[in-house]
């Protein structure tokens, strides 16, 4: 194998990574930044009011999002299960 060539397949892992990551981490920290300004606003300091919330928005965004998430999975994983044979 080239180093080119693990560089490269490197990188469309962690483009990939960050792609079928950032739905759940975004509407999570949306979530935990709503939470925040509303916690700041009424100054009630409660440790389940931040958890609770942010647990519901990933496991709805998992819900949502996840066929997406699967598929761009199965994707990368037949592109890279494809580029076996020029490896060699």
């Amino acid at each position: 194998m080239h180093s080119d060539l693990a560089l490269k397949l490197t990188a469309d892992l962690f483009w990939t990574g960050l792609l079928v990551s950032m739905p759940v981490l975004g509407l999570t920290m949306l979530v935990g930044l709503v939470i925040s300004v509303l916690q700041v606003v009424t100054q009630v300091q409660e440790a389940s009011l931040t958890f609770v919330p942010k647990l519901l928005a990933a496991g709805i965004s998992i819900l949502v999002f996840g066929p997406w998430m699967l598929r761009t999975l199965c994707q990368f994983a037949v592109q890279l299960w494809s580029r076996i044979p020029a490896m060699f």
